[in-house]
């Protein structure tokens, strides 16, 4: 039932460290020879989208990678990591805060999304603005609202740290530090976040049964959801305007930001829902603290518009029809997306 990959990076002489003591105190050894990292993924997962022939996926540019994940030099005041706003327990985003938090305590325009994934999306950020997982770092780093940093700061504050040299060369073969390679490093890592150990997939794999309300809860999704919320990542990576009313505090207005047409108005990608329990609070500017405010919202509330998807149009009816045991049913079905392995395996916290 799972694809094994294996990317192997030859000619360089490989070097490996221990563990992290913490931020500042690493234990560096000597690597062994073998530097492939090996990923693993359900058969039923679309391919990879992650370009490795462009950025091979190493032990040690996963270990740099996870390293500068966590480092609060960064950004320009020291303070803010990507770990910051993308906390493990919570499937890598920002537990509680609607939108992202940076540096001085500045307040973001859009909720922090899950980082899980990664590596079969070709389309990154609400807007869809990045099409490279190699290139998404740069707008945490560079925004004014969260690290408000540039890559020549991150570079000179790298430079100056003898630590950092050893771990650039047992990524790349020698101690240069550049703005190529931190980014790379952090999608390498961000590319090993692969979840796929959720009931769901175990029940899938013919592993594991599925209770009475679970199984209720998955047909009425796959009736009523599953149009945007499809394939084995529960989204087709669409931009859809579903009805959210503008947010005028936040001026955010998707899509449009980017084309500059009016037909992307207010629509934003269409995220994925696995591991959905642990990500609230849910939509772009996280509006919605709890799964039955989301339903609530489908059901009840979604905002007509000359642009609003043709699916939420049908019948007469705007929004989509649920009754109150339909939304707990669907509640049950989108718990049974959780991974409780992801969010707890060591592999991936600082």
């Amino acid at each position: 039932m799972f694809t094994m990959i294996k990317i192997i990076k030859t000619g360089l002489v490989i070097f490996s460290f221990l563990s992290f003591v913490s931020c500042s105190e690493e234990v560096i050894e000597p690597l062994e020879k073998d530097n492939v990292y090996n990923l693993s993924f359900p058969s039923y997962f679309p391919e990879m989208a992650f370009d490795t022939s462009e950025n091979p996926i190493t032990k040690n540019g996963v270990e740099l990678g996870r390293k500068l994940f966590y480092e609060g030099r960064l950004s320009r005041n020291n303070t803010i990591s990507c770990g910051f706003c993308h906390i493990q327990e919570n499937a890598f985003t920002h537990h509680g805060h609607t939108v992202s938090h940076g540096v001085d305590d500045r307040i973001g325009i859009r909720n922090a999304p899950p980082i899980q994934n990664m590596a079969f999306l070709k389309r990154y950020m609400w807007d869809g603005v990045i099409h490279n997982l190699n290139e998404q770092p740069i707008i945490p780093i560079s925004n004014e609202d969260e690290m408000d940093s540039s890559m020549p700061e991150v570079i000179s504050k790298l430079n100056s740290d003898s630590k950092y040299k050893k771990l650039f060369k047992a990524a790349y073969g020698d101690e240069n530090v550049t703005g190529e390679r931190v980014l790379k490093a952090l999608s390498q890592f961000m590319v090993t976040m692969i979840s796929a150990n959720s009931k769901y997939d175990r029940f899938k794999q013919g592993k594991e049964n599925f209770s009475s309300e679970e199984a209720q809860g998955m047909d009425l999704f796959q009736q009523k959801c599953a149009s945007c919320h499809s394939g084995a990542l529960f989204t087709d990576e669409s931009f859809r305007n579903t009805g959210m009313y503008y947010n005028t505090q936040f001026k955010d207005a998707g899509r449009y930001r980017v084309t500059l047409d009016q037909n992307d108005w207010m629509k934003f990608r269409v995220p994925s829902l696995r591991n959905v329990e642990y990500t609230a609070p849910y939509m772009h500017d996280g509006r919605f603290y709890t799964l039955e405010a989301v339903l609530n919202f489908y059901s009840d509330n979604v905002e007509n518009s000359p642009n609003l998807d043709p699916i939420l149009k049908q019948n007469g009816h705007i929004g989509i029809a649920m009754n109150t045991q339909e939304k707990q049913f669907i509640i049950a079905f989108l718990k049974t997306l959780s991974d409780k392995n992801f969010i707890s395996n060591p592999k991936f916290a600082e």
